[in-house]
């Protein structure tokens, strides 16, 4: 039982010792206001403060962010009042005893720091004290807390516009989503920092006021208790309580000023890649040429009459060889620069060989710039980051940053999206105007300009904000500007996803995935390689097939492997390891495929065209039977359609390549599932077969 308790007192003192520490120092703190203390704990504790006070300034030195030492606000209030406390217990141990007091550190600032003793002393020690103190009131405090003030006021005006730069970054693809929420804390961090130094500078100021009025109190109560109630000759009650009076002043002043130049330090620095001593080196060592005017006026002022020439000739000569060194300093790194440019073949104004090209871009006409400007809310921004998580999503594609930019070249209302700098995409916007578009049958006419939706190819009006409450009621589809570009974006993200999936963004994918699957990673890679996996995976994203299930994809490659290299056949295969997701893409919502079958000999006429080429295998059909299988499609699916339903052709598996391959220029939006695909639970509707008239 007894093991049982320490064992849990450890245990909760390992978890909480920090916080009990800190606990137990700040009641100490406050009772040290009250209860006197012994001369030895006295010297501890002020030995204690002087070194916390020197840790303080150096922690602030070798900071390379002021947010690294975040607690400094905190620490600085602590450190106040500890010294006050200090100063409380050293009066009344000095008030006390008088002549007998033998605090060491006290006694030591007394006659030590100040240099010499008696009433020179005195007279030397009270001037330092007060110069001190000035210092650090007038120039150091005064100084720091101007500082904090502008600081704060500046961090708060700048928030918002530093928030929408981020929010900016992230939209164009520049950062990523945990970048983007560690730059936001770090803004809101300085931002509650900064305001939390404009109030802790108060502190110093304060304890500086209060210092002077112990002080000045310690000196007439000492004269008061020394001659009235120690009975003391005035000479020797002066020279006692004016000289512990000014060494407590000191012992506590040198900690306070070590504090207050701390504050100064961490409130104009800005954040920097070094600590204080690394930019001190590298910012003073730029420029050589100064040195060389430095030790040519130090020189001049040394052969002037009157003037220590034994101090002034050595510093010039000093100063002189530390500009010659870093003067061959710089020549040694132009030469290596100069040395490394020709060794890469390259002059420094000239460009790259290689010029790299955007992987997607959205180039606008200068009209267009409002929707991108973050004055104005930067609504397209916005879409465009959603619709990249979006293709995460559903295709399991990160899409790469895409770059948005004007181009003078186009007309002020027009936009284009360019796939690896080639053009993809067009479309016009009407700024101020909304888009009607007709999703199919008769509609009220609008009045407006005709024109066409961008990413559907339907018939569209454009029309005011007077028009658009009409056009709803009317059962028009009404979309503003931003809507129409990201709505376009989508669907050409659908439609090339194949294209822009590349090695690079695979092998991330790879690696990203090895760390939980290694097996499987390892598996695939030594049986494929990187190209083979790329073609697999296009494949997929051709026909609107998420890759987002990775593992069951590499896995099915993995099992066949051994069979087949053939891309087309680890396609079909990896299609019907993914049967299920790829039935409920298009299955309602009560899990049932409306199907249109093809007629059996009609089917074999198009395996037995079977023809094998680079891309892979297509049916090799006659113009003339390509032409009405072409049309038997198309008015089946028409006539499935107007009947409220959104068919899918099923085929044999050795057919459903071969099919896709006639109609996929005609009709490419048309779904093509074999039987293999069809998973375990779905329901099939068939809703006709597709025939030719001699069939």
């Amino acid at each position: 039982m007894a093991d049982a308790t320490v064992s849990t007192f450890r245990g909760v003192f390992g978890r909480q010792g920090g916080d009990i520490i800190i606990a137990l120092g700040v009641i100490l703190i406050v009772m040290m206001l009250v209860i006197p203390l012994p001369t030895f704990i006295l010297d501890l504790l002020m030995a204690l403060n002087l070194m916390l006070s020197l840790l303080i300034i150096l922690l602030v030195l070798y900071n390379r962010d002021p947010l690294e030492f975040s607690l400094f606000p905190t620490i600085l209030l602590i450190s106040t009042v500890f010294g006050l406390a200090l100063n409380v217990s050293s009066t009344r141990l000095i008030l006390g005893k008088g002549s007998e007091f033998n605090g060491k550190i006290v006694r030591a600032f007394s006659t030590f720091v100040v240099g010499s003793e008696g009433s020179q002393g005195l007279v030397i020690g009270l001037i330092i004290f007060i110069i001190l103190v000035a210092v650090q009131f007038m120039v150091i405090t005064k100084g720091a807390t101007r500082v904090s003030e502008v600081a704060a006021r500046f961090a708060l005006d700048g928030l918002p516009a530093k928030q929408m730069a981020i929010d900016a970054e992230y939209s164009s693809g520049a950062i990523t989503e945990e970048e983007t929420r560690t730059r936001k804390k770090h803004l809101d961090d300085s931002v509650s920092f900064y305001g939390s130094m404009d109030g802790a500078t108060k502190f110093i100021s304060g304890t500086v006021k209060v210092g002077i009025v112990i002080t000045m109190i310690n000196i007439i109560g000492g004269l008061i208790v020394g001659t009235t109630i120690h009975g003391e000759p005035l000479q020797q009650a002066l020279i006692t309580y004016v000289s512990l009076s000014i060494g407590d002043g000191l012992v506590s002043q040198v900690p306070l000023l070590l504090v207050s130049v701390a504050t100064g330090l961490i409130v104009t620095r800005s954040v920097s890649e070094g600590s204080f001593g690394d930019e001190v080196k590298s910012q003073f060592s730029r420029q050589s040429r100064i040195y060389y005017v430095a030790a040519g006026f130090m020189f001049a002022m040394g052969l002037l009459p009157g003037f220590p020439w034994y101090l002034m000739l050595p510093l010039a000569g000093i100063t002189g060889l530390l500009a010659f060194r870093l003067g061959r300093k710089q020549k040694a790194e132009a030469g290596a620069a100069e040395a490394d440019e020709k060794a890469a073949g390259t002059e420094p104004q000239e460009i790259s060989p290689v010029v790299p090209l955007d992987p997607i871009s959205l180039e606008l006409g200068f009209g267009l710039i409002p929707l991108v400007d973050k004055d104005q809310g930067a609504e397209l921004l916005e879409r465009v980051t959603r619709i990249r998580k979006e293709a995460a999503l559903d295709l399991g594609l990160v899409v790469p940053r895409i770059r948005i930019m004007d181009n003078m070249r186009l007309e002020p209302s027009e936009y284009t999206f360019k796939l690896r700098g080639t053009e993809v995409g067009r479309g016009v916007i009407r700024m101020g105007h909304f888009m009607a578009i007709n999703p199919g049958g008769e509609r009220d006419t609008l009045e407006g300009e005709p024109s066409i939706d961008p990413a559907f190819g339907l018939p569209a009006i454009w029309i005011t904000e007077s028009e658009r409450e009409k056009a709803e009621r009317a059962g028009y589809t009404v979309v503003d500007g931003p809507s129409i570009i990201a709505t376009h974006l989508t669907e050409i993200l659908k439609h090339y996803a194949g294209e822009i999936l590349g090695r690079q963004e695979i092998r991330s994918m790879l690696d990203t995935l090895k760390k939980d699957y290694p097996a499987v990673v390892e598996e695939v890679t030594k049986a494929f390689t990187l190209g083979e996996i790329q073609k697999i995976l296009q494949g997929l994203l051709k026909e609107q097939v998420s890759i987002r299930n990775l593992v069951a994809i590499l896995e099915t490659l993995g099992d066949f492997s051994s069979i087949s290299k053939d891309t087309g056949y680890l396609v079909e295969k990896t299609r019907q390891s993914l049967g299920r997701q790829i039935c409920l893409q298009y299955a309602d919502d009560n899990r049932k495929l409306h199907v249109l079958t093809i007629n059996p000999p009609l089917e074999k006429i198009i395996i037995d065209s079977r023809m094998e080429t680079v891309t892979g295998d297509v049916a090799a059909l006659e113009s003339e039977f390509q032409r009405n299988w072409v049309n038997s499609v198309a008015n089946t699916v028409k006539s499935a359609r107007d009947k409220g339903s959104w068919p899918v052709i099923l085929c044999s598996e050795s057919a459903r390549p071969l099919v896709r391959s006639t109609i996929i220029r005609d009709m490419p939006d048309l779904v093509i599932l074999s039987v293999p695909e069809i998973a375990e639970g779905i329901q099939i509707e068939s809703l006709g077969e597709i025939r030719l008239g001699e069939f």
